[in-house]
C-alpha cells in the first residue's frame, strides 16, 4: 500500500499544482516515507517541483522530543535546509499571521491516533480556521487510522472544546486525518481550499492490523509515549488515566498499555469488572501485574496493576472497547475503596478550571457514573450508545476508503 507522502513523492501529476507555490509541512517523527524512512522533510525539500518554505510541529515537536503535557516546543530553523519551523505546541497552539505569511500550500502529513484526545487534530482544526481566514489552501498527505473504524465514547458537550476536544466526536471517531480534515470543513462551515492525498491500498477491516497494516509499514512513534499498535489500541480507554492519579505506564516501557498504583489489588480489580459487565472485558486479555516507573506518577514506587493484552489471538477487533473498559476500572476501584482520590486535580492541557478527568471526556457524565454507587454499566451504555450511532450516521459523508 502507499500513503499519501509516498504517491505525492512518486507522481509527477499529483504535484503539478504545487509548481511555483511556497509550501510549508506540518509533521513530526513518525512523517517519513516508505522503504528507506526518509523524513518527509527531506523528501520533500529535494523533490522535484517543491518550493519548501517553512515547517511545523505540532505537540511534541517535529523531531519529538517533548514527553509530557505542556511541555512546550520553541521555534528555530532547520539546520540542513535553513527554513523557520514553527512550533504550534510553544508560545501559541494557533498559528500567528507571521506564520500563515510563510506559505500558499501547507502540507500535512502527520500519524494519527484514531482517538478525540490526541492533539494533532485539533491542531489541524485550527490550521483549517487561519487557512480559511487567510486564503491559504490545505493538503492532507493522508495516513491510516491505526485502529481503524470502530466507533466508542460520549460526544464532546456544548462548551467542553479544549485542545483535546476539537469538537462533537466520540472518543474513538474512526477517520483518518484527511477525513477529519473534511470533517472540520463542513460542520465549521469553512471556506478553505482543501485536498486529501489519498491512500492506495488501505483496508481497515483487513486483519491482521485492522488499520494498520501490519508487516508491511513500520511502526514509528508518533509522540514519545505511543510505542507501538498495542498502545493506539488501548489508548481510546487509557488516555482516561491522565486525568487520574492511577499511573498509565509512562516511566515503563509500556506506557498507556497498563494502569497501576502503589495501594490497589489488581485481581480484586479485575474480578469486580468481570463481575459487574464481563461483556466489556471481550476481545482482550486483562494481566495482574507489578511495575515500578521510572518518572511521572508514582516514580520509583511498586505499583500493583493490570496490562490490556491486545496483541495476540485474544483480540477481537469489533469486541474490543477500550473506553468502556477503562471506565469499568474506574468503577470497580470506586466500589472497592470507595473514599480513593481517583481523580488527579491538575492544568492539563491549558485548561486549569476544569478537573482534567472531565475535559478528557468532553464533559463530566463519565466522572459521574463512576461516583454515583448507584449507578451500573447499563446507565452508561445508554447515554454512549446513542451519540456513537449519531457519530456513525454524521462521518458517513466523509468516508473515503
Amino acid at each position: 500500500m502507499k500513503f499519501g507522502i509516498d504517491r505525492l513523492l512518486a507522481e509527477p501529476a499529483l504535484r503539478a499544482p504545487l509548481k511555483g507555490k511556497r509550501i510549508a509541512l506540518l509533521a513530526h517523527p513518525a512523517s517519513v516515507t516508505q522503504g528507506d524512512l526518509t523524513h518527509s522533510l527531506d523528501a520533500l525539500a529535494t523533490c522535484a517541483g517543491i518550493e519548501l518554505a517553512a515547517a511545523f510541529g505540532p505537540q511534541h515537536g517535529l523531531r519529538g522530543d517533548k514527553q509530557d503535557n505542556m511541555i512546550e516546543s520553541p521555534d528555530f530553523d532547520d539546520p540542513v535546509w535553513g527554513i523557520p519551523v514553527f512550533s504550534l505546541y510553544g508560545e501559541v497552539r494557533r498559528p500567528t499571521e507571521a506564520m500563515m505569511d510563510s506559505f500558499d500550500v501547507l502540507l500535512v502529513d502527520l500519524q494519527d491516533l484514531g482517538c478525540r484526545v490526541y492533539t494533532f487534530m485539533t491542531t489541524l482544526r485550527y490550521l483549517l480556521e487561519a487557512a480559511a481566514q487567510h486564503g491559504k489552501t490545505v493538503w492532507v498527505l493522508d495516513r491510516p487510522n491505526p485502529i481503524g473504524r470502530p466507533v466508542e465514547g460520549l460526544l464532546l458537550r456544548e462548551g467542553w472544546e479544549s485542545f483535546v476536544g476539537a469538537g462533537a466526536l466520540p472518543m474513538r471517531h474512526g477517520l483518518t486525518l484527511g477525513e477529519l480534515g473534511s470533517w472540520f470543513i463542513a460542520s465549521l462551515d469553512l471556506d478553505v481550499g482543501y485536498r486529501v492525498i489519498e491512500m492506495e491500498g488501505w483496508r481497515p477491516d483487513a486483519a491482521p492490523g485492522y488499520g494498520w497494516p501490519l508487516g508491511q509499514r513500520i511502526w514509528i512513534n508518533p509522540s514519545p509515549n505511543a510505542p507501538n499498535l498495542w498502545m493506539a489500541r488501548a489508548y481510546a480507554g487509557t488516555v482516561m488515566l491522565e486525568g487520574t492519579t492511577l499511573s498509565e505506564g509512562r516511566g515503563t516501557t509500556r506506557p498507556l498499555e497498563l494502569f497501576g498504583a502503589p495501594d490497589i489489588e489488581a485481581r480484586r480489580v479485575i474480578a469486580e469488572m468481570a463481575e459487574l459487565a464481563p461483556h466489556w472485558l471481550e476481545g482482550c486479555v486483562l494481566r495482574d501485574c507489578w511495575f515500578e516507573p521510572t518518572f511521572h506518577k508514582h516514580a520509583a514506587a511498586l505499583c500493583n496493576g493490570v496490562q490490556i493484552h491486545v496483541e495476540g489471538p485474544a483480540y477481537g477487533h469489533n469486541a474490543f472497547r477500550p473506553w468502556r473498559l477503562q471506565a469499568l476500572a474506574f468503577k470497580a476501584i470506586r466500589r472497592l475503596y470507595p473514599d480513593y482520590p481517583l481523580w488527579r486535580d491538575f492544568p492539563y492541557e491549558y485548561e486549569r478550571e476544569r478537573l482534567a478527568i472531565d475535559v478528557i471526556n468532553g464533559g463530566p457524565a463519565m466522572r459521574e457514573w463512576v461516583d454515583d454507587a448507584a449507578a451500573m454499566p447499563g446507565d452508561l451504555e445508554a447515554l454512549a450508545a446513542p451519540d456513537e450511532e449519531a457519530w456513525r450516521e454524521a462521518r458517513a459523508a466523509h468516508l473515503r476508503y
